[in-house]
């Protein structure tokens, strides 16, 4: 049986980091914000304590069409090794990202959000940390 409490999404760049989470029966993401990478760790910390309790947080897999790796798989993989140390006792999962920025992207698109507020920094990344949050709770219903 699943734990109870929230999952936390992250869309790692590397400036910029999307956060989403879920509601608490684990049915639908929602995007939080947009965050330097270090504020990101606070903003992980703060919906811990008061938006808790957090039963996982699941990272953007970044890799090519291919499935290979790419130029940011090494800053996700320091970025999940910071969170494992922080937050020994919450999960980390990894979730392939690949195309998640395109389909946020075709999401606002055709939901008809302005280009304008579509081009504001930030906006398309916690769009595809729900995106990929949103994924993942359809992939793995039993979590």
């Amino acid at each position: 049986m699943a734990d109870y409490g929230r999952i936390l999404g992250v869309d790692v760049g590397s400036k910029r980091v999307g956060l989403a989470r879920t509601d608490l029966l684990r049915t639908v993401a929602n995007p939080i914000g947009t965050f330097t990478p270090g504020d990101s760790f606070k903003e992980i910390e703060r919906q811990i304590s008061a938006e808790g309790p957090i039963s996982g947080i699941v990272v953007g897999w970044p890799l090519t069409s291919e499935g290979e790796p790419t130029d940011a798989t090494g800053l996700v993989i320091d970025y999940i090794q910071a969170l494992k140390n922080k937050f020994k006792s919450i999960r980390v999962y990894k979730m392939d990202e690949r195309f998640s920025s395109r389909q946020a992207m075709k999401i606002m698109v055709d939901s008809g959000v302005p280009k304008r507020k579509r081009n504001q920094k930030g906006r398309l990344d916690k769009a595809a940390a729900a995106l990929i949050l949103q994924q993942f709770l359809e992939a793995r219903p039993e979590i």
